[in-house]
């Protein structure tokens, strides 16, 4: 398939909808369908009038405000989601009214205005097609510009002009270490010619997170996309997403996807009548958080223990079965294809000096709008939780918001105004990671709150390394005295020394950044801490005045 026959294929399946004006999108990512989404697709398609063509019933991806589903937009056909009429909370029995209102007056009380911060502030690049979009349909999106960027990567342009774009925009890597893609990809590209490897890390494991699970699950075709141009830039001709097990919705998608793209000559051998070959394997994750490590998910795709290894060498020169390999992450894929179909300087544009482009947050904890969101990079903290996740409930005071999942920290209300980019996160001890915010409101125990990631890493951990493996055992069981208040300051000091320790010596990037919540929520909440300590003094000079007695 060449360009023009993709052209003409795109107008060949609009011609077969020609008759469609509206549509009636139903979300069917994996959020509203825990509240019932599939069954109100099912309703509002019993409720369709037989023979009429110029409206359409179709499942779509996430609309991203997970908070009111199930979700349904009635639209334009192929109308912006801010574009359309929006309702939420919707049931089965609802379907006979929203259909009567496909020509008649919007049904009010499920309303859910468009024009609200959630929608408006946002800047959707890896999300375009979310919530517009069948995410199993090769149909819907080829109409949307699907494959365009790659079949205009291998046949007019070289590999180098790939990486030029790719370079020009500025991306970095999207997983939470911030690596600048460009040189990624042009480390691989100069290694010796032979078997090369592009893996898709979708081992999403952050708790609060939902970004990557989303965007298989809603466009699925665009990650495939992203995977094979940067597979013709890096020269690679094969390629596995590793994505957890515990995602069967986001497998099942990104299966058929596979499935229909390689029918559809955009996947396998010599695309477009060129050289350029690349088949995609999904390989699934048994739920090991130190998998999401680049080293232990090669280690586990190779059938072995995952478990990270030291570096160099690094997965560029020595990777999957020691040929070279490029990882990158779901949102970093997802970025290609509009990088390439509009060029670097178009993305660069877009974000901060360093760090450029959006960014996909998961918004959850204690605030109104729980969901997905797209908003440019140097967004402030206030922005995205105070107006367009529309603040605390209940008229809770905020207290912190963690970023960066486990390898994070928490970042109290007197730095909300600080813009959200690699950089300054970093000044507050903090990292951008995947896009994970909890929100965190005035009955929050920060005490807790790194109690409770400090278990997570220790369960988490491979084992491989004493720092990790020992010391996550004994801050988990430092913080669980602070926590129940039989801690004293020699403890304290202890925490912190122990912190130190395994921040320097572990191994791979869990123990490294494990440390991160206690020393972020000591930095700034430090005297939660030392309440703890003053009632475990006081109970113990209670105690022995009692034995006095």
């Amino acid at each position: 398939m060449h360009l023009e026959d993709l052209a003409d294929k795109a107008a060949e399946f609009r011609a077969e909808e020609a008759a469609v004006e509206q549509e009636i999108r139903v979300c069917v990512a994996a959020s509203c369908q825990s509240s019932g989404s599939v069954e109100v697709l099912a309703a509002l398609r019993q409720a369709h009038p037989d023979g009429d063509q110029s409206c359409k019933v179709k499942g779509v991806g996430c609309m991203g405000l997970c908070s009111a589903g199930p979700l349904v937009a009635v639209a334009d056909k192929g109308g912006e989601l801010v574009d359309s009429i929006l309702y939420r909370d919707v049931t089965p029995d609802d379907a006979p009214d929203i259909m009567g209102s496909v020509r008649g007056a919007p049904v009010e009380r499920l309303r859910c205005p468009t024009e609200q911060p959630f929608f408006s502030r946002q800047h959707r690049i890896v999300l375009e097609n979310s919530g517009i979009v069948d995410p199993v349909s090769f149909k819907g999106y080829v109409v949307a510009g699907g494959y365009a960027a790659l079949l205009q990567a291998i046949i007019e342009l070289t590999p180098a002009e790939v990486l030029h774009e790719v370079t020009t925009s500025g991306l970095r890597g999207r997983g939470g270490g911030g690596y600048p893609t460009g040189l990624k990809w042009s480390t691989v590209a100069k290694m010796p010619s032979g078997q090369k490897y592009v893996i898709c890390n979708a081992d999403e494991g952050d708790p609060g997170a939902f970004m990557d699970r989303a965007v298989l699950e809603s466009d699925p075709h665009r990650v495939l996309e992203g995977m094979a141009i940067a597979a013709y830039a890096v020269g690679a001709n094969k390629g596995f997403i590793y994505v957890r097990a515990e995602y069967p919705l986001a497998v099942e998608r990104l299966r058929t996807a596979i499935r229909k793209a390689k029918r559809g000559g955009l996947l396998g051998s010599k695309i477009a009548d060129t050289e350029f070959s690349f088949e995609i394997e999904v390989r699934l994750g048994a739920g090991a958080f130190v998998c999401g490590e680049e080293t232990a998910l090669m280690a586990s795709i190779e059938g072995l223990r995952g478990q990270p290894r030291p570096r160099p060498p690094y997965p560029a020169e020595s990777g999957l079965w020691g040929c070279p390999t490029l990882i990158n992450n779901v949102e970093t894929l997802a970025n290609i294809p509009p990088i390439i179909r509009e060029g670097g300087d178009w993305f660069a544009s877009i974000g901060t000096e360093r760090s450029k482009g959006t960014k996909v947050f998961a918004l959850a904890g204690k605030i109104h709008n729980t969901g997905l969101i797209e908003v440019p990079m140097g967004t402030s903290l206030r922005d995205i939780i105070q107006v367009i996740g529309g603040g605390i409930p209940e008229a809770k005071a905020f207290k912190a918001v963690q970023t960066g999942g486990p390898s994070g920290g928490c970042i109290p209300e007197r730095h909300l105004d600080i813009p959200v980019d690699y950089d300054s996160l970093k000044t507050l001890g903090t990292m951008m990671g995947s896009g994970g915010m909890i929100v965190m409101d005035e009955t929050s125990s920060m005490v807790d709150v790194a109690r409770y990631f400090m278990e997570f890493c220790m369960t988490e951990s491979c084992g491989k390394c004493v720092p990790c493996r020992a010391g996550t055992q004994q801050m988990y069981g430092l913080l669980d005295r602070v926590a129940r208040s039989q801690a004293t300051r020699a403890d304290l000091s202890l925490l912190e020394e122990l912190c130190e320790v395994v921040q320097a010596t572990s191994l791979c990037g869990l123990g490294q950044t494990a440390p991160n919540p206690v020393l972020s929520t000591l930095r700034y909440f430090r005297h939660e801490y030392e309440e703890r300590l003053a009632d475990a003094s006081a109970r113990a000079s209670a105690s022995r005045s009692h034995q006095d007695e």
